[in-house]
């Protein structure tokens, strides 16, 4: 129904924000990660929608990015999966790690959303893994280790490669090779060190 609302931001608490346009306030629910990133109240903002119609109610969903919309309608898709839950797992990962734990079949990522167990994170990764565009990412494989990285450099591909090779999940992996600071020449042992510094194990 509505593809976005720009507006002034009046209100936002847990769960929800007001969004006024037209002269008209709109209750929009957003997910933690969305809530973080919303400017004071008074600023103008802009947020992509899902609009859920039900018999006793008519929600607004927002999100901050149109691929973030995307993922979410592929979510509700899946049995068992409301839009409450949908938008829990996109506060709990961002875009890209949904992504990256769908086609590296890494259910126990997805699981870690509270709510989500196990066997609804296989479900969803057996109904989305094929409805997901490869062509936005870059599959990378050695032996029976698949990765899913996305404009990364080769020292950090082989990074993660080295992480999910030690047992690491491939999720995982990738989220602390990609909370690195180090500059993009950095070497593969540089790299490892300082993603096994953010796992907290040194």
């Amino acid at each position: 129904m509505y593809s976005y609302f720009k507006g002034i931001l009046t209100e936002k608490e847990e769960g929800l924000c007001v969004v006024e346009t037209g002269g008209v306030g709109y209750n929009i629910l957003v997910g933690g990660a969305v809530l973080e990133r919303l400017p004071a109240a008074g600023n103008e903002v802009k947020l992509y929608t899902y609009t859920s119609v039900r018999e006793d109610a008519i929600q607004l969903f927002g999100f901050l990015t149109k691929e973030d919309v995307r993922l979410f309608r592929l979510l509700i898709g899946v049995s068992g999966i409301g839009p409450k839950g949908a938008q829990a797992i996109l506060s709990q990962m961002s875009a890209d790690d949904l992504r990256f734990a769908i086609l590296s079949e890494d259910q126990g990522a997805i699981a870690k959303t509270p709510g989500i167990g196990k066997k609804t994170a296989q479900k969803l990764i057996l109904e989305l893994k094929d409805k997901l565009k490869l062509g936005e990412t870059e599959t990378i494989g050695t032996g029976e280790t698949n990765a899913v990285m996305t404009g990364m450099s080769d020292a950090r591909t082989e990074a993660v490669q080295a992480l999910t090779a030690l047992g690491y999940s491939p999720t995982d992996a990738l989220a602390a090779v990609r909370k690195s600071a180090l500059p993009e020449d950095a070497t593969v042992e540089e790299l490892l060190k300082e993603a096994l510094r953010q796992m907290a194990l040194l």
